[in-house]
């Protein structure tokens, strides 16, 4: 059973950090193109961020570009995105997603249950 859990959310001033964590089990972690979404209050939900298996390639939304940085580390079946500077508009419940695109058959697609971050003074 695949299993994807968020950690690392919670309550920050404007300007702070965080950093998330996305611990995958039940999958061949290192398969997986990974990537956080958001989903603010009455907003759909948006890509942040992307990562692919070997780490050899990112991909931002325009809004955290030079903000937010995702990494993985394989040995661990873990993602991560460190979040610096953050803004009032980062406030969201922010999603782990694994993917895998199988021939000829649907594609491979896990949640997490989500973890909140909140940004306010």
């Amino acid at each position: 059973q695949v299993q994807l859990v968020e950690s690392g959310g919670g309550l920050v001033q404007p300007g702070e950090s965080l950093r998330l964590s996305c611990s995958a089990s039940g999958l061949t972690f290192s398969r997986y193109v990974m990537r956080w979404y958001r989903q603010a209050t009455e907003k759909p939900r948006e890509l942040v961020a992307a990562i692919s298996g070997g780490s050899t390639s990112t991909t931002y939304a325009d809004s955290v570009k030079g903000r937010f940085i995702i990494s993985r580390d394989n040995a661990k079946n873990t993602m991560y995105l460190q979040m610096n500077s953050l803004k009032p508009e980062d406030t969201a419940v922010y999603y782990c997603n694994a993917l895998m695109y199988v021939q000829n058959k649907p594609p491979e697609d896990y949640w997490g249950q989500g973890t909140q971050v909140t940004v306010s003074s």
